[in-house]
């Protein structure tokens, strides 16, 4: 491999690298750390967006996610996007990271693949050591759309690429 792909290899590596560690840190705060009811109720307050949410009800994790706290209703979702998003980008990182190697596009975005699950996987096992926070299988599907549809918008991307090619 020559300077420029090894360069590309490495800075990508530890893009994907930092971006776990940003994963990891925001996994060890607390749910109080992360928090977004106050900011939404100051964003929403006096609004009448709040009353025209959807009628939706539903259990998660023994707590009930509720219409009739739409301010919890908004925050659920919000933080759904965030794993949907992290993951999303992880997996974006790690199959640049191995495409900048002379390695089968197929190979590369299998094995992107699964060191992202398995990433999201050690997340939520390690949110169980974590205060006021808990891991759950359900979380890793959650991850596994942002995963997948990474890996699907990269190898739309590989595709175009050849087909321009040849």
């Amino acid at each position: 491999m020559n300077k420029k792909y090894a360069f590309r290899f490495y800075i990508l590596l530890a893009a994907t690298l930092l971006w776990m560690a940003v994963i990891f840190m925001k996994s060890a705060e607390t749910y109080q750390q992360q928090s977004l009811r106050p900011l939404l109720s100051q964003w929403f307050q006096g609004s009448g967006f709040l009353g025209s949410l959807p009628h939706w009800e539903f259990v998660y994790d023994q707590d009930t996610v509720t219409w009739q706290d739409p301010i919890g209703l908004i925050e659920f979702f919000i933080r759904k996007a965030g794993h949907v998003t992290e993951y999303g980008i992880l997996a974006l990182l790690c199959s640049l990271t191995l495409l900048a190697k002379p390695v089968r596009a197929s190979k590369a975005l299998v094995t992107s693949c699964l060191i992202s699950v398995l990433y999201a996987a050690s997340d939520e096992w390690h949110q169980t050591f974590v205060p006021q926070r808990t891991g759950h299988a359900i979380d890793i599907a959650i991850d596994s759309i942002g995963i997948l549809s990474a890996l699907l918008l990269v190898a739309l991307i590989v595709w175009i690429k050849r087909r321009k090619r040849g």
